[in-house]
């Protein structure tokens, strides 16, 4: 068979549209229907079809559970929008905006159940072990947001610590919906674990990706503020890197934007990425990011599965890899 990433794509997003999440009350289910149709990269749901690749072509098999991966991920994002008070998601106003928050938290706990009825797709032998995974995953993305929550209000981070909170929030999904894919598709344990700790790796080297081209990357490609993370004081690995090497003045005119409550949004943003740039913070975000993505290929290059299969997967992770927005 003929497989393309691109058509993997525009059947999980077919099967998103076509999906029945509910009908009565509206006000309940038309958030959830809202939300799935922002769009988005489908990442999670397109991994877990690509780790199912890797080992099996019946794609009729993991396609719910696929599903089920992108409303878990879309009923994190309607909370932590919440939590946020974040008044867009993908351009377009978010549901508590549109809505209020108490209709988004009850769809996002409808979203929640629905994800559930989707992994009840998954052969009932193999049930019982998905589903801990699922929860151990669920659960860690949780404890990931609380930490993110309560670096907000520390003066500082330590490094390994941030780490660790970006791993539960951010990477622990990105592993499971491969090893979900792995699983479905037959893998052996070793191989699945090894497509757990390449999401992992690969969800580490995203972040920080994230981190710098919040800062330098090309916004106009994405329509992001500029430097959102640095007007936020948002403890991102760059911001915590330069809080640990700035000396002198540097030190102290830093902690003095983190403390300012009104500024001027551009100074602000020219004063702290001077700092970065003195103190080369993006050349450490860099190499660290790139540690992550040469482990996620080493981990890669020893599953013993089908070169050309897994050139897919490479390719794929090397494009998102190289944005520059």
């Amino acid at each position: 068979m003929i497989f393309s990433v691109e058509g993997v794509v525009k059947k999980l997003n077919k099967e998103i549209d076509n999906y029945n999440y509910g009908i009565e009350p509206t006000s309940l289910y038309e958030p959830i229907r809202y939300i799935m149709s922002l769009g988005g990269k489908r990442m999670r749901p397109l991994l877990g079809v690509l780790g199912y690749y890797l080992f099996a072509d019946d794609f009729k098999k993991i396609l719910k559970p696929a599903l089920a991966l992108e409303v878990f991920h879309n009923f994190t994002l309607m909370h932590d929008d919440i939590m946020d008070a974040a008044p867009l998601r993908r351009g377009k106003l978010t549901v508590h905006n549109k809505w209020n928050n108490n209709i988004a938290i009850l769809s996002g706990d409808t979203m929640l159940i629905k994800a559930y009825d989707l992994m009840l797709a998954v052969d009932k032998d193999l049930l019982p072990q998905v589903l801990l995974k699922f929860n151990k995953c669920a659960t860690e993305v949780c404890e990931g947001q609380q930490f993110d929550m309560e670096f907000e209000a520390l003066e500082s981070v330590e490094i390994d610590k941030y780490l660790n909170m970006i791993r539960l929030k951010t990477s622990v999904l990105l592993g499971y919906s491969l090893e979900l894919g792995a699983m479905i598709g037959g893998a052996s344990q070793k191989d699945s674990d090894l497509l757990y700790d390449f999401g992992i790796n690969v969800g580490m080297g995203f972040q920080l990706k994230d981190d710098i081209l919040d800062v330098y990357g090309d916004h106009e490609k994405v329509g992001k503020q500029v430097a959102g993370d640095i007007v936020a004081n948002k403890k991102t690995y760059l911001l915590i890197r330069a809080m640990e090497k700035a000396e002198g003045k540097d030190k102290t005119e830093l902690a003095l934007w983190l403390k300012q409550k009104e500024f001027d949004k551009e100074e602000k943003i020219k004063a702290i990425t001077a700092i970065y740039d003195k103190y080369e913070v993006k050349h450490d975000a860099e190499l660290l990011m790139n540690s992550y993505f040469d482990k996620a290929m080493e981990d890669l290059t020893k599953l013993r599965s089908d070169l050309l299969r897994k050139g897919v997967l490479r390719n794929f992770i090397l494009q998102l890899m190289q944005r520059e927005g």
